[in-house]
């Protein structure tokens, strides 16, 4: 949408989500500059609305200084939007039948900062379960919806991240090392799937997958997680077939 010069005649509030529009249309961070070429505003115009969404919350410097991304007030409600329609949607189904294959928790997730946001949901009907709420944020390098997204991040990305997180131990089974963790992403990357074992909550087993765009930008997770006694990680490698299916689906619902 292209804005004429016109002054005062295009509110600064219209302005303002014109400019979040051409942000969330980017799957990279973005300049001030590559905002405004699709809004033809003046320069110190844009540079000005951008700075006041920075100090707002809705949008945060990336770390080369120059560029910009989504910050949390803009995550919250981008959270807020896809939570409030979920349930009338038709991807909500694709969970439901993987659930009936699997008979454990299915999750659909997306990337959220440092984490991964649980956005829907269907519980398992035994009543052995583990309580992780729709919205509920899990850690990038513990659960296999984290570490699926990021083997699926670009190289320079990783190593970002393999360099300045803050790689917590959750069990003794998380992994912790960098190089460790660096050698992991290189196998997910090559299969196209993840898996926790026990990394994040003791004696939970999960397996993830991702949903891509025609492209190949992934878009979201989809995943389940069960007790470990009621289902080993190699009896949960059974159903991945079932969850390459449903990421399928869902990828021609969501994209």
């Amino acid at each position: 949408m292209m804005l004429e010069k016109t002054g005062e005649k295009t509110a600064t509030s219209l302005r303002n989500l014109l400019i979040l529009e051409a942000l969330a249309q980017q799957s990279r961070p973005v300049t001030a500059t590559d905002l405004n070429a699709s809004l033809n505003l003046p320069k110190p115009t844009i540079h000005r609305l951008v700075a006041t969404l920075e100090d707002e919350g809705f949008l945060i410097r990336h770390i080369d200084g120059r560029s910009y991304l989504p910050g949390p007030k803009l995550r919250q409600m981008m959270l807020g939007v896809m939570r409030a329609g979920q349930h009338s949607l038709p991807q909500r189904e694709v969970l439901v039948r993987l659930n009936e294959q699997v008979k454990e928790t299915c999750n659909l997730s997306i990337p959220d900062g440092d984490a991964m946001v649980y956005i829907d949901r269907v519980e398992t009907q035994w009543p052995l379960r583990i309580q992780l709420q729709v919205g509920s944020r899990v850690p990038l390098h513990a659960t296999s919806a984290g570490k699926i997204c990021l083997a699926n991040m670009q190289p320079d990305l990783i190593e970002r991240f393999l360099k300045t997180a803050r790689l917590q131990a959750y069990t003794p089974r998380t992994i912790t090392d960098p190089d460790r963790l660096r050698d992991e992403l290189a196998c997910i990357r090559e299969c196209q799937y993840a898996t926790d074992g026990e990394e994040f909550v003791e004696g939970m087993i999960a397996l993830a997958v991702p949903v891509k765009s025609t492209s190949g930008e992934i878009l979201a997770t989809v995943s389940f997680h069960a007790p470990r006694q009621r289902m080993t990680l190699e009896e949960g490698l059974t159903h991945l077939d079932d969850l390459r299916r449903a990421a399928r689906d869902l990828a021609m619902l969501i994209g």
